[in-house]
């Protein structure tokens, strides 16, 4: 009898231990979601939301990746004079001027994504830019001429980069960088490194429609983000809604920002080998690894039009694209593309 009780006793510690590690492994902790207010930085609206064990986590992960989007719109605000992408516009036609880590990465990316476009996307676009909002201030239209001086201040190939120093050179005058195109999506990247530094499990980070998530939602589930209806703006209606995790989305478009002389309205996205603006595209929305490429992709395609932006998209592994059309509204996608939109 007392060898049974004892056997007995046993049985009951271990299935003891048993169902105790199996409420720790299934995780019966809930975790925690916190999310920022609406903060204005790198001239948009920021949303964080993150996921973690506790809130103090939480809270943590969302003031850290603030934090790093402040300090990179400090970096990369071309129209702070005191920021660092001023005095590269400002110096490095003179001579090379060193710069941080962060920023000499993003000019770098820029470079890579402008190869890889064949120059659909380039941040050299500055002097277009201010050109075309000097028009829209006029409201003129610009000249053939104006174009002509612009176009000479354009092309990726002008900026020399040296890895070893950090430094940026100019090979022309008056270059001007503009990273309104890739800044936001590198800023989010970053911000996510930053909430996982400091032990959030799942999070997502949203400027102005330049989103990144990773892991997943409290509830297990994959982050829902909505793709604006271009056509229904007034009434703040999606198109589509995506299933994403550990991914990133970027849309552009010319329904958020645009130039507008006379009667006419004209896509804040420039091609850089006509000087026009794109117009052919009402929405791009890019879904591929990373934040940065997807911004820089985003562009690209609406520089490229509906068939070569397709062309390229479908040679990158793990990038997909959605498309509408501006005339006819026609929604276009990639072949991977249905895999993550919602029905």
């Amino acid at each position: 009898m007392v060898k049974t009780s004892q056997k007995t006793l046993l049985i009951i510690s271990a299935a003891a231990v048993i169902v105790l590690l199996l409420i720790f492994r299934t995780g019966k902790t809930p975790l925690v979601r916190a999310g920022s207010a609406n903060v204005v930085v790198m001239n948009t609206i920021a949303k964080i939301i993150a996921v973690a064990p506790d809130e103090q986590i939480a809270q943590s992960a969302i003031e850290a990746a603030l934090k790093k989007v402040k300090h990179l719109e400090n970096l990369m605000n071309r129209y702070d004079p005191n920021s660092q992408l001023s005095f590269v516009n400002r110096q490095a036609d003179k001579e090379p001027v060193k710069i941080d880590k962060e920023l000499f990465d993003v000019l770098r990316q820029s470079i890579y994504y402008s190869r890889l476009t064949a120059g659909a996307f380039d941040i050299t676009v500055g002097p277009l830019v201010d050109l075309w909002k000097k028009c829209e201030e006029a409201n003129s239209m610009p000249t053939d001429q104006q174009l002509a001086n612009a176009k000479k201040r354009i092309g990726y190939d002008k900026l020399l980069l040296d890895a070893n120093q950090f430094t940026v050179r100019f090979t022309a005058e008056s270059v001007s960088l503009d990273l309104g195109a890739i800044a936001k999506g590198f800023a989010v990247d970053k911000a996510i490194e930053e909430m996982k530094k400091c032990g959030a499990v799942g999070g997502l980070v949203d400027l102005g429609g330049q989103i990144g998530c990773f892991g997943l939602t409290e509830k297990k589930g994959k982050w829902v983000i909505g793709v604006q209806n271009p056509s229904k703006l007034e009434d703040n209606q999606t198109v589509i809604k995506l299933a994403l995790s550990d991914s990133a989305t970027a849309t552009s478009g010319d329904y958020r920002r645009h130039y507008k002389i006379g009667d006419k309205q004209f896509s804040h996205i420039f091609n850089p080998a006509t000087e026009k603006s794109a117009d052919t595209l009402s929405s791009v929305t890019i879904i591929t690894p990373n934040g940065t490429a997807a911004d820089a992709l985003a562009t690209a395609v609406s520089v490229l039009g509906a068939e070569r932006g397709i062309e390229l998209i479908e040679k990158l592994q793990n990038t997909e694209a959605i498309i509408i059309k501006a005339e006819s509204k026609e929604m276009l996608k990639t072949s991977g593309a249905e895999r993550y939109i919602l029905h």
